[in-house]
């Protein structure tokens, strides 16, 4: 099959499994290097080191994977069918879940959906192609190799955006030897003078155009992080307990953003709208089995307890609550207790008001 035969085949077998969009671009990085590179100097990756390490294959696909030419990008919409996002924050006793969480681990669904496709460009090909499938599982410049593709430009908060599809999906690439014709790149930067994800980030961790700080970001704080959180970041947080949502929320290109017709990425347990109290109240090995297959195993049951405690200590001082929290600090680790201690302070009206 002939490059471009096989290039407009790939974009209906990747249809055929479930991705909305694919593109392909070349592996040229350079102009991205410059922001990668200062956004590092600036330690704005906090502890996630592996930004760091690694950092030339990340900027120069060829080397991660030898002989790379092209990368087939794919976009994978996640937007489930769920209790209302914006409510469930509002409700000081509910937890609030990124809904990326939801449902089945998105990296076991998309990369599972690349390896496929992969296979069938490998058959059709008749060559000595490679192919590796990733999916934010490897030194991989995404949300870059997607703007290339043509899958969308950059917003200020420093996700892709699609004029129809908002922000409201993953991204799957393939690293290939095969010389397949480019992708036009998509149209240029469209968030104009907006500045609603930034506005409404809770801890101001957009601290400019397509700058976020994860230092001051609740997703980095409560998923990547295993510190005490920060005392001056906890109440920013309020009931979000996994990740945060705020910046797509506000976005005005997420307004009609479509829902995933995918299953796997259904909302499991009750994880959509649950009480803090009754996820604080999961034994250890409740958190394993209800989180099994879920990006929510990115965490630990001490980061959970963390988080929870957090979102108490800012929920209303109900005597469920305030049960809970007690009879928790009686086998908590020394950092969750720290916030157990903290959340009780919290309701308990004997909050350091400068905090």
């Amino acid at each position: 099959m002939e490059p471009h035969a096989l290039a407009d085949a790939i974009t209906d077998w990747a249809t055929e499994l479930g991705f909305q969009q694919v593109g392909i671009t070349n592996v040229d990085l350079s102009e991205h290097e410059p922001h990668v590179r200062a956004w590092l100097a600036k330690g704005f990756n906090g502890s996630m080191g592996y930004l760091s390490r690694n950092l030339e294959k990340r900027l120069h696909p060829e080397q991660l994977e030898a002989d790379t030419c092209r990368v087939i990008v794919a976009r994978m919409n996640y937007l489930p069918e769920a209790a209302d996002a914006l409510g469930v924050l509002q409700d000081s006793e509910l937890a609030y879940i990124s809904r990326y969480a939801l449902g089945r681990d998105y990296h076991k669904v998309v990369r599972g959906r690349l390896a496929k496709l992969a296979r069938r460009i490998d058959d059709a090909a008749k060559e000595s192609g490679r192919y590796r499938a990733f999916t934010d599982s490897a030194p991989v410049l995404e949300k870059a190799l997607g703007e290339k593709a043509g899958l969308g430009w950059m917003g200020k908060h420093s996700l892709l955006l699609d004029s129809e599809a908002g922000s409201w999906f993953f991204l799957g690439e393939i690293y290939t030897n095969l010389p397949l014709p480019v992708t036009p790149s998509a149209a240029p930067d469209q968030c104009g003078e907006c500045r609603a994800c930034m506005n409404n980030c809770p801890t101001g961790a957009i601290v400019g155009a397509k700058q976020v700080d994860a230092r001051k970001c609740i997703s980095y704080l409560t998923i990547e992080s295993r510190d005490p959180i920060p005392e001056h970041l906890r109440r920013p947080m309020g009931n979000r307990v996994f990740g945060c949502d705020d910046c797509q929320l506000y976005c005005p290109w997420n307004r009609n953003a479509p829902n995933t017709a995918e299953q796997d990425f259904a909302p499991r347990h009750g994880l959509d709208s649950p009480t803090l109290v009754s996820l604080f109240e999961w034994s250890e090995e409740t958190f394993e089995r209800n989180t099994r297959g879920s990006a929510i195993r990115r965490i630990n049951y001490e980061q959970w307890q963390r988080n929870l405690a957090v979102g108490l200590g800012n929920g209303p001082a109900t005597e469920q609550a305030l049960t809970a929290l007690a009879n928790r600090r009686q086998t908590a680790t020394p950092m969750v207790a720290q916030h157990i201690d903290w959340a009780i302070a919290q309701l308990s009206g004997n909050a350091n008001p400068t905090e």
